[in-house]
């Protein structure tokens, strides 16, 4: 049998997500596993250190207020999900959480809401399957 205990849902606010958010919230009642849904704020390439604090401040902010409403969702399926948001490149920062807290699964949409995200969704979307060290599961 596959063990299951620990399950990391990458989300990024696009419907993919939210779709992936329900297949991950689906799988953690059924094993009765964790789930960790991880948001990643990517700082600006350029600015100075007060405009790349704001932009990370707002992002923040945004993924905060979606979580609310994620965590009416998981309420719904007795299932108690924990929250995070980090700053870097995506498919670093969910490797790297993934790796840290010994994940079974990572849940992934194929692509983000923007066509600039849906292309770099779809490139870290490569990287995490590329380089995880687990399963990683990609909800269309």
């Amino acid at each position: 049998m596959v063990e299951m205990k620990k399950i990391l849902l990458a989300y990024d606010g696009s419907e993919a997500a939210a779709k992936a958010y329900r297949h991950a919230l689906d799988l953690a009642g059924k094993y009765a596993a964790d789930l960790q849904v991880l948001a990643v704020a990517s700082p600006p390439e350029f600015g100075d250190d007060v405009e790349i604090e704001t932009v990370l401040d707002n992002a923040r902010e945004h993924y905060e207020q979606q979580f609310v409403a994620l965590k009416e969702q998981a309420a719904a399926q007795e299932v108690q999900p924990r929250f995070e948001v980090a700053v870097g490149h995506p498919a670093e920062q969910i490797i790297y959480r993934a790796e840290q807290d010994g994940v079974d699964l990572i849940v992934m949409g194929h692509r983000g809401k923007t066509f600039l995200q849906r292309w770099l969704l779809g490139s870290v979307t490569k990287r995490v399957i590329s380089y995880a060290h687990c399963a990683v599961l990609v909800v269309r």
